[in-house]
């Protein structure tokens, strides 16, 4: 393989093993904020046990995240380095900007909200979670901005820097607001409030079928359910809004998710396909008609196809046509569990029905496959721009970087990656059949002394 299809294999393992941590760390957040909210209204310990242990779940999360996340800054450098030239006035203030609204606000509360239940008052306590779940998601915003304006660039003009053209901005908000940053904002982090509200499903579920802790997962079953089931149907809207971008922002990139190759004919919305490219040929179970529909309110509306663009600018069409729709078909799987769940609960069903709780309790992979197919089908789909119109990804590659260095360097990650999600494993299991309640051996919640030291977590922000 050549270097450029191995740099591209290398970033695309790395931010997809990177990109299961933070939102579970955002989701979760959510749910911390509830909880804590919940025993500062009520003062039922309950609520205090719960935050306590999903807090000790978010420190594994965010420490997995942090450790996952560092390489990918370096990666810039090492492979992409002529991408890095071109865009580093944008992503600069992008990222200086998370540093210091994301970054400091979340890592300067997180000792409070680890190790400050018996040092702070109840309300510092809650104000510094908000704080840190803000921060959470104050990180996924600039991230969103910087990866947005690679898909539709705004605010910017360019200049030859003497070592080549580069991208620098003329108006900061025109770049943060560009044209689609919000709606993609908006779906990542749905998308992200699911993967906590599924995990908190899933501990809850296994803890009721073990018998285990019963009032405690039934409440953070029904907190976790209410998220869940909100986010899920949010999502069915930032989904046909970001749908709607895409058709006026990068329509070749709309074709291929529903392999639409006809230059201007109404387009047909597939379930289930196959697009043979040589052929130029998607079969599969459609409803006529029906992107035309939600694209503009009229079955019969041309929508430009893949022929309207030459061969050149496509990307790989099959790869986005089945991560697309696998994209959607989990997201709907997820609406029709979630629904399920709060039918069964409302007519006290949910407890009786342990099959459905087996469901819940594996369904914790849905929302990260969900996540991490559209990912990929956004990102593939932009192909083969590195920056969309601008700057092709051949055109991104670091000059100086070999094969044989990038054969290395993937060999190595995959192997220190595979450690890490093994320790991840490990830990969240562990911490989930010790259970709530029994923490009085557990640093993360407490102080910890030996010889008048108090042992304390360090480590830099995701």
């Amino acid at each position: 393989m050549d270097v450029l299809l191995l740099s591209r294999i290398q970033f695309a393992f790395t931010t997809a093993f990177h990109y299961i941590y933070p939102p579970l760390s955002i989701g979760l957040g959510i749910i911390l904020v509830i909880t804590e909210g919940l025993y500062l209204k009520t003062r039922l310990k309950i609520y205090e046990e719960m935050t306590r242990f999903w807090i000790k779940i978010f420190a594994l999360t965010f420490a997995i995240g942090v450790a996952s996340g560092i390489v990918l800054e370096f990666e810039f450098g090492t492979n992409w380095a002529s991408y890095s030239r071109f865009v580093g006035d944008i992503f600069g203030s992008a990222l200086a900007a998370e540093g210091i609204f994301a970054f400091f606000l979340e890592s300067g509360f997180l000792a409070i909200l680890v190790f400050g239940w018996n040092r702070v008052g109840p309300r510092t306590h809650f104000f510094s979670t908000c704080m840190v779940s803000l921060g959470s998601m104050f990180s996924a915003v600039w991230i969103v901005i910087a990866n947005s304006w690679q898909q539709t660039p705004a605010g910017y003009h360019l200049v030859d820097s003497g070592n080549g053209v580069r991208a620098e901005i003329t108006n900061f908000w025109q770049m943060i607001f560009n044209p689609s940053s919000m709606e993609r904002l908006s779906h990542v982090l749905g998308g992200a409030w699911l993967a906590g509200a599924f995990l908190v499903l899933s501990v809850s579920a296994y803890y009721l079928l073990k018998n285990r802790h019963v009032e405690f997962a039934q409440r953070s079953f029904k907190i976790g359910l209410i998220v869940a089931v909100s986010a899920s149907l949010l999502q069915l809207l930032t989904g046909h809004t970001s749908a709607e971008g895409v058709s006026e922002n990068q329509p070749v990139k709309l074709a291929a998710f529903e392999g639409h190759f006809a230059s201007m004919a109404p387009a047909d919305m597939y379930l289930v396909g196959w697009v043979d490219e040589s052929r130029e040929k998607t079969s599969g179970l459609k409803i006529p008609g029906m992107l035309s529909w939600l694209i503009h309110q009229d079955v019969h509306a041309p929508v430009p196809g893949l022929r309207s663009f030459a061969p050149a600018d496509r990307p790989p069409v099959n790869l986005v046509f089945q991560s697309y729709h696998l994209m959607v078909i989990v997201g709907m799987a997820m609406i029709a569990l979630t629904l399920l769940g709060v039918f069964m609960w409302w007519r006290s069903h949910l407890l009786a029905r342990r099959w459905l709780l087996k469901v819940f309790v594996i369904a914790v992979l849905l929302p990260q496959i969900a996540n991490q197919a559209g990912w990929f089908s956004a990102e593939v789909g932009r192909q083969p721009w590195i920056v969309y119109g601008l700057m092709r990804t051949s055109e991104g590659l670091s000059k100086v970087v070999s094969s044989g260095q990038t054969w290395f360097s993937l060999v190595l990650f995959a192997v220190v990656y595979s450690l890490l999600f093994v320790l991840f494993l490990f830990l969240l299991d562990y911490k989930i059949k010790q259970g709530p309640g029994e923490e009085k051996n557990d640093i993360s919640v407490g102080e910890h002394r030996k010889g008048g030291i108090i042992s304390m977590p360090v480590g830099p922000s995701e």
